[in-house]
């Protein structure tokens, strides 16, 4: 079995965090999914656990970041062109989203980011696959 990264996000509204992660085109699984939780399916690997706060406390001792005041981490994650980045990111924007910062083009790697409902940054990038060495 390949390496899996499951990403837990607190959430206030799970129903709004669901509304607006559809309308980027992502899907849920159903198994993992109730009143406190749901599990959206990034790739076939990468799958990001939407928490309600109170059930996201219940796995932590800390206070819980606010996200709109406060970074922690960004989620970035590749797109398979620049098109592909604008389109995700344009959606997002749409669904209530936010643009922190300008776009970055470094010509052989372009980037967005958005701020989801509850602040969370997420960044959305293509690389020229060409550009890196191995």
């Amino acid at each position: 079995m390949a390496t899996q990264i499951f990403i837990n996000l607190p959430v206030k509204d799970l129903n709004k965090s669901i509304e607006f992660f559809t309308k980027l085109g992502y899907t849920f699984n159903a198994q993992f999914t109730n009143e406190n939780a749901t599990c959206m399916i990034v790739s076939d690997t990468i799958f990001v656990m939407l928490l309600v706060e109170s059930f996201f406390q219940t796995f932590i001792s800390k206070e819980i970041a606010d996200a709109k005041k406060t970074t922690e981490v960004i989620l970035a994650i590749s797109k398979e062109s620049k098109e592909a980045v604008d389109s995700q990111v344009d959606k997002a924007l749409a669904a209530g989203g936010i643009a922190p910062k300008e776009p970055q083009d470094l010509g052989f790697m372009y980037s967005r980011n958005f701020e989801d409902l509850d602040g969370h940054i997420w960044e959305i990038f293509w690389m020229n696959p060409n550009h890196l060495q191995g």
